[in-house]
């Protein structure tokens, strides 16, 4: 067996497509890490080149972000949906350490996986309440996010515990392009950002965050681990929370796996992590550092969104694209065919060129283009050409 492949073309929105020479070098160390005799998913999760690995994946992603000493880093396993629920007790918790009382989650609803946020938040009997619902916007349909103006209101003067938001919603294909100014200026309110699909596509300014959570299985890494970064104020105000009033006033009690400050204080190996999906994150951080950081691949995926925006804009009389142009996201390009009946046919041309995992999400149909870092600017060239000569010949 040969660990050499064709580079792919593949637009899955996650499982997503990983550097090969990411894929190659995990290979062997899968088999003999270090030199040591055993594979990386062998030796304990406690040991000296265990901990070596979680030390390198913290050092690299703070050289990455630019993270301040402000923030912590931590990883904890599950993706987005653990951290729905982990956010929402935690959070709560911290804003009662710090203030002795108890105020709602605020979430700010541009997709699906904002809304399943609140909603799991409510199931929990965390107290939280939507501030906007982009639909109520939009005629009924996510691909807008409305203005600053049209809800602030909601926010200003109020007590929240935490303000939540997706920054990049890859079903509906609508990305944050900046954070909203009236929450990022408020010191009373610890903003909480979903980052699982546009993490490190971007520079973006940590200290502005009290938590970023960030599922790995899209830009960064395979399934199975979370990436978060947290204020240590907020964990200290975590620590604050007695377990006990907790209780009494009829909050939910975090587990103690998905406790924050326990996970941070065992340096992320509470329980076993799983020490070969981090280090496969760990060298998508070193690729990314070696491209020239976060810089260099934010202006290449700059370009790649281009291409692509603009091939489906050349060609408005034969594509629909869904989303609004002040929210377009560069990670998840979503469009439809305004002609009915060939959505399979252009699937099938997309193949041929080995162009695949173009399908959209089955909730909302057509298409979606998932060009996360790994997607290099010559495939998505490609793609954009598909797009142009398909809406000729079949116009």
């Amino acid at each position: 067996m040969t660990l050499t492949r064709e580079e792919p073309s593949h637009f899955g929105a996650g499982p997503a497509q990983l550097p090969t020479s990411v894929l190659q070098q995990a290979s062997k160390d899968l088999i003999n890490f270090n030199g040591i005799g055993l594979g990386i998913g062998e030796i304990s999760h406690r040991s000296k080149d265990a901990t070596g690995v979680i030390e390198n994946a913290k050092s690299h992603l703070k050289e990455l972000m630019k993270i301040p000493d402000t923030h912590e880093v931590f990883f904890m396993q599950g993706g987005g949906t653990t951290g729905f629920s982990s956010i929402a007790s935690n959070l709560v918790a911290a804003h009662f350490g710090k203030t002795g009382e108890v105020a709602p989650g605020g979430y700010l609803v541009t997709g699906s996986w904002s809304k399943k946020s609140f909603e799991e938040a409510k199931r929990l009997y965390v107290p939280a309440e939507v501030v906007f619902d982009a639909k109520n916007f939009n005629n009924g349909k996510y691909g807008y996010i409305p203005a600053e103006s049209e809800w602030q209101d909601k926010v200003k003067g109020k007590k929240f515990s935490y303000m939540y938001l997706c920054e990049n919603e890859t079903v509906h294909g609508v990305e944050w392009p900046q954070m909203p100014k009236c929450i990022r200026d408020d010191p009373n309110i610890e903003l909480v950002a979903d980052l699982s699909s546009d993490i490190l596509s971007r520079e973006i300014d940590v200290s502005q965050y009290g938590v970023i959570m960030a599922g790995a299985q899209k830009n960064i890494g395979l399934a199975g681990l979370t990436v978060y970064i947290i204020k240590k104020e907020i964990l200290d105000n975590i620590s604050k929370a007695s377990e006990d009033k907790l209780h009494e006033l009829g909050l939910p009690i975090t587990p103690i796996a998905f406790h924050y400050p326990t996970v941070v204080k065992n340096n992320s190996a509470y329980n076993t992590i799983p020490i070969f999906t981090l280090h496969i994150i760990d060298l998508v951080f070193q690729h990314l550092l070696k491209k020239g950081g976060v810089t260099a691949q934010g202006a290449e995926n700059e370009k790649k969104s281009k291409l692509l925006y603009n091939a489906l804009d050349a060609n408005s009389q034969f594509y629909n694209l869904p989303v609004d142009a002040s929210c377009r996201s560069r990670m998840n390009v979503v469009f439809t065919l305004k002609k009915e009946g060939l959505d399979e046919k252009f699937l099938q041309e997309a193949n041929a060129l080995k162009l695949t995992g173009l399908k959209g999400h089955r909730s909302v149909g057509g298409f979606r283009a998932s060009i996360y870092n790994a997607l290099s600017v010559e495939v998505v060239e490609k793609l954009a050409n598909l797009v142009e000569t398909f809406a000729k010949q079949n116009a």
